[in-house]
């Protein structure tokens, strides 16, 4: 016996809100670094004024956690958790919320 369309459309809005859920949730390493960044030109950031490359394959998250290129951050900065790679790189970065920015982390060397 197949569903019916009514059982369809009451999974629906319960499926969508798992999604936006999911995709607003986000772990940041409890070893990331936290340093203002802003971006210098192409492929390059500012972190606490220190220019920065960023990785191959490296992502920038923004507030809502949706990934974004290194021109789409704030034009004068922002607070930001990040991790680097083996080459001393930044490969991953999360432009963080007031929340995230209250939990204490440590400062960039």
């Amino acid at each position: 016996m197949a569903p019916s369309r009514a059982a369809y459309l009451v999974l629906l809005p319960a499926l969508l809100f798992g999604a936006v859920a999911l995709a607003q949730s986000r772990h940041i390493p409890e070893d990331a670094k936290r340093g203002y960044v802003r971006h210098l030109e192409g492929m390059t950031l500012s972190v606490d004024g220190r220019a920065m490359r960023l990785a191959a394959g490296a992502t920038i998250r923004n507030r809502r956690n949706l990934i974004i290129v290194p021109m789409s951050l704030p034009s004068d900065g922002a607070w930001a958790d990040y991790v680097l790679d083996r080459n001393g790189q930044i490969f991953t970065v999360w432009i963080l919320t007031a929340e995230e920015l209250e939990r204490t982390r440590s400062p960039s060397p």
